[in-house]
Order: structure tokens, then C-alpha cells, then sequence
């Protein structure tokens, strides 16, 4: 296999740099990059995409059924040996006040932990997943390499397109800002118009014409012009793009 093509080379980079590339596929791989300064380079560039997207994420604490998760995985003697210990303690200690007291925080705790894993949107919280949702993740600046300015997102098969102010952007009086696809044969299309006013951290929904998956399947790129008026099918940007960015599919 040939993989210093351009389209292979760069869905291989891509697979690396997200850690979904495993077993011996990603053996072979390492042995190209060791051997080949383009495949290096092609990671270097996805590592630094990801690195902004992942800057601009917030962190958020695994559940306790994670954490219960990898210690039952990761120390399973461990666990036996304390089930073992507390299975001999004298019947008398599960009539302290103390045991009553730790029983009742313990059962709340459960409780608390089974509604969020059914009902996350209580807490504010997404339901666990082992992987990411399929999606594709624009993220737009206004110089090439710059701090990235916006972080456009939508699942895959969905209808609805997510945009994030990371920077604070002013659209002049009298225009609206139009966001662009570029597809990689063929000339720009609208998709949505960004509102004004959006404030800095702040994200706004956006309700696409179709799919994403039909929409951006061969769109490589996004951009933002300062349009007079929203665009119609079929039109075309009528002066340059203000921020730009790599569009690309994470799954």
C-alpha cells in the first residue's frame, strides 16, 4: 500500500493524531512515519487542529461510574481483598451510628449517580460515551495559523450546526455574517448567518438546509464574509472572507 498519497496520507494522519487508529494498522503507520518526513509532518498539522479544538473544550470530571469502572478493572485483587476483610467483620459494626451514617450518604450518593447517568441534563452534563458522536468541526480564523476565532460544529446525520464564539468578532452596520462551505470541486455555498452579538465563549444553533453528512461530505474548508443581506442558493460571496478554517470529520 502506497501511503504517501495525499487523500490516504492525510485520512491516516488524521486517525493517528485522534487516537482512533489502533492495533496494527497503527504499527505500519508508525513505521511510515519513522521513515517519511511527509507522514510526520501531515500528524504535526492534525495534532496542531486538534490542539486548538481541544483548547477551546472545556474539562469536565468523568462520572464515579467511570472511576468505579477502572478500579475494578485496573486493581481487581485489590477489591476482593476488602470485600473479603468487610464479609468477616463482626455482625455487631452494621449497628454503629457511624455505618448508618456512611449507609445513608453511600445510598444517596447511588442515587444521585443513577439519576445522572439516565437524566445528564439535569446536571448539565452530555450521557457517557466511550466515543465521540460523529461530527463534522469547522474551526475558523482570521489569519492562516491564528487563534481561532470560531468553532462551528454538527453531528454527522444532524440538521442543526453548533457555532462558538472563541473570539469576539464585529459585523459592520448594514451587513450580517455569512457562513460559507467550500467544497473541494466547486464554488462556495451559504449555510447559515452567524447572529451578531454572539458575546466571547458564548454559542448560538443554527438550523442547516440538510444533513450535515449531504452538506459538508466534500467540504474541506469554511469561511465567514460581511455580507448586505443574507445569501440565497446560488449566490455567491460578493467580497472576501474575514475568517477561515479547515472543516474536517471526526469519526
Amino acid at each position: 500500500m502506497n501511503y504517501l498519497i495525499p487523500e490516504r496520507l492525510e485520512a491516516l494522519a488524521r486517525d493517528y493524531a485522534l487516537g482512533t487508529m489502533a492495533g496494527g494498522a497503527r504499527r505500519r503507520f508508525e513505521r511510515v512515519l519513522r521513515d517519511h518526513a511527509a507522514a510526520r509532518g501531515a500528524v504535526a498539522q492534525w495534532s496542531g487542529r486538534l490542539a486548538h479544538l481541544a483548547q477551546s473544550v472545556p474539562a469536565r470530571q468523568p462520572s464515579p461510574a467511570v472511576w468505579n469502572g477502572l478500579e475494578q478493572r485496573l486493581f481487581p485483587a485489590t477489591n476482593r481483598a476488602a470485600a473479603a476483610a468487610e464479609s468477616k467483620a463482626p455482625w455487631w459494626k452494621a449497628w454503629l451510628p457511624g455505618r448508618q451514617l456512611v449507609g445513608g450518604v453511600l445510598a444517596g450518593l447511588l442515587v444521585a449517580v443513577v439519576l445522572v447517568r439516565q437524566q445528564p441534563e439535569w446536571a448539565g452534563l452530555e450521557a457517557y460515551r466511550e466515543d465521540l458522536p460523529a461530527s463534522y468541526v469547522g474551526l475558523l480564523s482570521t489569519t492562516p495559523g491564528g487563534p481561532p476565532a470560531v468553532l462551528a460544529s454538527s453531528r454527522r446525520q444532524g440538521r442543526q450546526l453548533t457555532v462558538k464564539m472563541l473570539q469576539p468578532i464585529s459585523v459592520p452596520a448594514g451587513r450580517v455574517a455569512q457562513l460559507w462551505a467550500l467544497p473541494k470541486d466547486g464554488a462556495p455555498f451559504p449555510v447559515a448567518v452567524v447572529p451578531a452579538g454572539v458575546a466571547q465563549g458564548k454559542s448560538v444553533a443554527l438550523t442547516l438546509s440538510d444533513t450535515s453528512e449531504k452538506l459538508f461530505f466534500t467540504v474541506p474548508r469554511l469561511a465567514v464574509s460581511f455580507e448586505p443581506a443574507p445569501a440565497q442558493p446560488g449566490d455567491a460571496p460578493s467580497s472576501g472572507f474575514v475568517l477561515s478554517g479547515p472543516c474536517v470529520k471526526l469519526w
